[in-house]
C-alpha cells in the first residue's frame, strides 16, 4: 500500500505533479510502478460462444459504429485500460477495481488519438491514467487531465453498460469479447480484489466522506448540466416498476431509469431513448468526487 506524499512533494512514478488541479497531498502511489498494471493495447477479441463466461461474470458492454463489444471485469481487473477502436473511433475503456467504475472514453485529444497507461497512482482511491504522448495524468471518474501538460483538458465520455454477461448477451448475442489472450500471462479465474466489495474499510484515503449509505453500497451516477446525483441500487431494485423503470428530472430534463435486478445494473436513458454515459461505483467513490451529489428521497425510504 502507498503511502501519501508530503505537501512539498512534487513527482511520483516520475510524474510533475507541479501545479495539479487536485491537493499533491492527497495522490498516492498505489503500490505498483507505472504501467506495473499493463495496459492492453492489442486487444483480441472472440465471439460470445468463445467467451467462456459465466452467465453472472461482470461485463463493460459498449455497442457503437454498428459494433457491440464485452470488456470482462475478470480481465479489466488486471489491466484497467484497453486501448481500442471501434470502428474508426479510437475508444479508451477503463476500469477501477477500487471504486467499482468502469468508464468508457473518446480517446482523441484535440486531433490526435491518445494511448493511455496506467500511472500506479490514485486519487480518491481511483485511478490515474497517463497519456504516452504528454504524459499528463487524468483522473478516470473526473475524465479530466489534472495534471501536466493537457491540465484541465477533459474527455468525451462514451455510454458503456456495467452489467452481466448473461443480459448483455441477450441484448446483443453477436457481441464480440475482449479475449484473454492479451499477450500477458495472468491468472483470470483468480480475482485479486475479491471480497474488497463487502468489508467496510478502504485501501486508500479520499478527500471527502458520507455517510447517506454505506461505503460500499453500489450506485449509479450521473451528472446533467452541472447537477449530479446517485441511484442507490437497493432503492431501485425496490421502486422500479414491473418493466424496471423510474422516472426522474435531473438538470432540467427528463430522464428514464432503468433497473435489471437479476443482472444488478442501472442504465439512464434521456427523453429520446438515448443511453446516457453513466457511472456505476461504489458510494464512497461518486461521493468522494460529487460532495454535494443528491439521492432521490423516494429511493431511500
Amino acid at each position: 500500500m502507498g503511502k501519501p506524499l508530503c505537501a512539498t512533494a512534487r513527482t511520483l512514478n516520475g510524474f510533475d505533479l507541479s501545479g495539479a488541479l487536485v491537493p499533491v497531498s492527497a495522490i498516492e502511489a498505489g503500490g505498483p510502478p507505472r504501467d506495473g498494471i499493463p495496459a492492453i493495447d492489442q486487444p483480441r477479441f472472440v465471439q460470445a460462444a468463445r467467451a467462456g463466461l459465466a452467465d453472472a461474470d461482470r461485463i463493460l458492454g459498449i455497442e457503437r459504429n454498428g459494433i457491440a463489444r464485452a470488456y470482462p471485469v475478470r480481465i479489466l481487473n488486471w489491466h484497467e485500460i484497453v486501448n481500442d477502436r471501434l470502428g474508426d473511433e479510437p475508444i479508451a475503456v477503463t476500469y477501477c477495481p477500487l471504486c467499482g467504475t468502469g468508464i468508457a472514453f473518446d480517446a482523441r485529444v484535440g486531433a490526435q488519438a491518445a494511448s493511455f497507461g496506467v500511472s500506479g497512482l490514485l486519487y480518491n482511491s481511483d485511478v490515474l491514467l497517463y497519456d504516452r504522448r504528454t504524459e499528463s495524468l487524468w483522473s478516470q471518474i473526473l475524465g479530466k487531465a489534472i495534471a501536466g501538460p493537457l491540465k484541465g483538458t477533459a474527455l468525451a465520455s462514451v455510454p458503456i453498460s456495467h452489467t452481466s454477461w448473461a443480459a448483455w448477451r441477450v441484448r446483443h448475442p453477436r457481441t464480440e469479447v475482449l479475449s484473454t489472450q492479451t499477450g500477458f500471462q495472468r491468472d483470470y479465474d483468480r480475482d485479486p480484489y475479491d471480497g474488497y466489495d463487502k468489508v467496510p474499510r478502504l485501501m486508500f484515503d479520499v478527500q471527502h466522506r458520507d455517510q447517506r449509505l454505506p461505503l460500499k453500497a453500489w450506485v449509479m451516477g450521473l451528472v446533467i448540466a452541472g447537477q449530479a446525483r446517485a441511484y442507490p441500487f437497493e432503492g431501485l431494485a425496490r421502486r422500479v416498476d414491473a418493466q424496471g423503470r423510474w422516472h426522474d428530472q435531473l438538470g432540467g430534463q427528463r430522464i428514464r431509469i432503468h433497473y435489471d435486478r437479476q443482472a444488478r445494473s442501472a442504465e439512464a436513458y434521456d427523453a429520446s431513448g438515448r443511453l446516457l454515459p453513466t457511472i456505476t461505483a461504489f458510494w464512497f467513490a461518486w461521493v468522494a468526487f460529487h460532495p454535494g451529489t443528491d439521492l432521490p428521497k423516494d429511493l431511500l425510504k
